[in-house]
Parts: structure tokens; sequence; C-alpha cells
């Protein structure tokens, strides 16, 4: 189960890692405008760093209320219930949010945070991180809470780490794909659009973390 849960980190960063929504299509662009290749590791390193503060914003909250063990399954509820009630309010409301296009190109570290935070990435592990808490806590028994506290940090810290680097990997060779054979151009026609796909793909997750919890 544990090691289902932790392909499940493994897969997210990858889906995360196509999606050009998390925005690897903008180190295309720095990279193409600057005529260079190193622009586009630099971009890639800003998109990844934004996007794992975003994964621990959403994470490192979970870690201290799972240190009250008698609300657990309720805390594993209510996080799926949120992640559902993300993904619905994607599958109606279509627009990406205003405040995206407001953030200058250069600022991309801090672009990448809004992105990962406005669509809901982060949210999309915390099923997933929860399960795997809990198979941590049935493990080692009931420690004592800042024993339980320090290694769920420890557990969402390496979730964080494994997601974006997978995410980064997928999205950079994408980028490099594009930026070496084809252009800008070549997304607008040939690229899916996938906010229908990632807004189903949160309720999926949120089902499967109050599936679990029950």
């Amino acid at each position: 189960m544990v090691i289902a849960l932790w392909w499940s980190v493994l897969f997210s960063g990858l889906y995360h890692g196509l999606n050009p929504a998390m925005g690897w299509p903008l180190a295309v662009s720095a990279a193409l405008m600057e005529r260079k290749s190193s622009a586009l590791v630099r971009s890639l390193a800003l998109l990844a760093s934004g996007h794992f503060l975003a994964m621990l914003v959403i994470l490192l909250p979970f870690t201290l209320m799972l240190s009250l063990l008698r609300w657990e399954s309720e805390i594993r509820i209510g996080a799926g219930l949120l992640v559902i009630a993300m993904g619905l309010y994607l599958l109606v409301n279509h627009r990406h949010p205003r405040i995206l296009a407001r953030v200058h190109p250069a600022r991309l570290a801090y672009w990448s945070f809004l992105a990962a935070t406005a669509h809901g990435a982060g949210l999309m592990l915390v099923p997933i991180y929860l399960g795997i808490c809990k198979a941590n806590t049935a493990e080692f028994g009931h420690l004592a809470s800042q024993t339980l506290i320090t290694g769920n940090i420890s557990i969402a810290l390496s979730v964080a780490v494994l997601h974006t680097l997978v995410m980064t990997l997928a999205g950079g060779l994408i980028a490099f794909a594009v930026y070496r054979w084809f252009s800008l151009k070549f997304l607008s026609s040939a690229w899916m659009n996938l906010d229908t796909a990632w807004a189903l793909s949160l309720v999926c997750v949120g089902a499967f973390g109050v599936f679990s919890a029950l």
C-alpha cells in the first residue's frame, strides 16, 4: 500500500510536468527570446522552486494536524472533500486566475507558486500524503506527538522533493524538445487542453482519499 502511494507521488509529478499549465512553455519562451539553452535550465529551476514551495505550504499544515491522532480519519475525509470541491470548481470555472497574467515573466518562481496553488496542484498530493502518514503511524504505533510531527515533516519534504523532481524532469524534457525541434506555435495546434482532465483528476484523487479514510 505504501509503495503504491509513493508511486502515486511519482506519477502525479509526471502528470504535473506534462501539463503546460505548470509553466514549461514559459521556459521555452525564455530560451527562444534569449537564444540560449541556459535560459531554459534557469527558467525550469525557478519554476521548480516555486512549485516546491507551493507543495510545502499545503502539506506542512496537515503535518501538525496529524499529531491529533484521535481526529486522523476526520482530517483525511475533510482533505479529500476539499480536493473534490477544488476539482468541481475547476470543472465549472475554466478561466485561469487573472493574477497569473499580471505576474512579470521574469518572476517565474513566484508565478509557479501561484499557478500550483491556484490549480490545486498541492491539494492533489494531500490525500496521498495523508495515506503515507497513516501507514507510517500504523507501523510505529502511537508515538509521542513531537516525534510524530518530526516524522511527518520528513515525509512532507520527501513527497514534495520527489514530486517536484519528477515534474521538472518531465516538463524539462518536453521544453527541451519544443525548444530544439519545434516552436511555441506548435503548442497551440498540437497540444491538447488538459483543463478538464486536471479537474477530473482532482475529483478522483479526493474520492480516493475519502474512500481510503472510511
